[in-house]
């Protein structure tokens, strides 16, 4: 497990692009039958990434976080964007196909992490987060999700957003995860952009074709920054950040928070035409 450390405002618009992808990217977060976890001090969220091809991977503590096991004071959301997958939990099995989410409260002792067929290994990406609460086990599909569509073609933003673990889905102490799928065409994500001071987020980009990236925009809204991302790489935002993107090509990306508040729609929005 990796500690990542708070930045400023301040100290973000001083930094250049080795430190900027320094702090706030994760590229490295899925390796073959090894368990992947970033500990960022916004909000304690850890970011974390398992791709089980030839063994059972299970979910162990780590020395920093001082518990007997990983959710003894933690949740996770889990979301699968490989092949199909398993995920048992305290004895009970949950079938992942892809694009399933899973979820686990605190005091969860015991979770393991396997692949269907090693030659297409189930790719998970996960968020585990404080929790003062305990809330049951569930697992939802993205037809669970109530998908919407919004967007449209002439904003190039034509998108289909997934809702997994939130107020009136999954159940869970504070965090918050889904994902939004670009149509072909579209590129811009989460445009106009916004910001929310009482919680971070963190991003995971994938589908992207191959050679292919995103331009992921942060920073204050009149002090923007950029990381040029690739396919299946994570990006760290701290919460008076916008983080908004756009790519050369269609892709998606799993989006996460946690912090004061649940409500999805709690956010400072950001003119275009503000933004410098």
């Amino acid at each position: 497990m990796q500690i990542r450390f708070e930045s400023s405002p301040g100290e973000v618009s001083r930094m250049n692009t080795e430190l900027l992808r320094e702090n706030f990217l994760i590229q490295e977060i899925f390796q073959n039958d090894q368990v992947h976890f970033v500990y960022t001090h916004y909000d304690r969220m850890m970011i974390g990434g398992a791709v089980p091809v030839n063994q059972v991977l299970k979910l162990e503590t780590y020395g920093p976080l001082k518990s007997e096991y990983l959710l003894e004071r933690r949740e996770i959301g889990i979301i699968n964007i490989g092949g199909e997958g398993l995920i048992e939990a305290d004895g009970e099995s949950y079938q992942m196909n892809r694009l399933s989410c899973f979820y686990a409260g605190k005091e969860t002792k015991e979770v393991t992490l396997a692949s269907a067929d090693p030659g297409n290994p189930a790719v998970f990406y996960m968020l585990s987060a404080p929790a003062h609460q305990k809330y049951p086990t569930r697992l939802f599909t993205k037809e669970d999700a109530s998908p919407v569509t919004v967007g449209s073609a002439e904003t190039s933003n034509h998108r289909t957003i997934y809702k997994y673990i939130h107020m009136q889905g999954i159940q869970s102490s504070q965090l918050v995860m889904g994902l939004t799928v670009l149509q072909v065409g579209s590129v811009w994500n989460t445009m106009p952009a916004h910001v929310h001071d009482r919680r971070m987020e963190a991003y995971c980009y994938f589908d992207l074709p191959e050679g292919q990236r995103v331009l992921h925009i942060m920073g204050e809204p009149t002090e923007t920054r950029h990381l040029w991302v690739a396919d299946k790489q994570a990006v760290i935002s701290p919460p008076w950040s916008l983080h908004s993107g756009s790519g050369t090509s269609n892709y998606s990306f799993i989006w996460g928070m946690a912090g004061e508040n649940k409500d999805y729609t709690d956010m400072d929005a950001v003119a275009i035409t503000d933004l410098k």
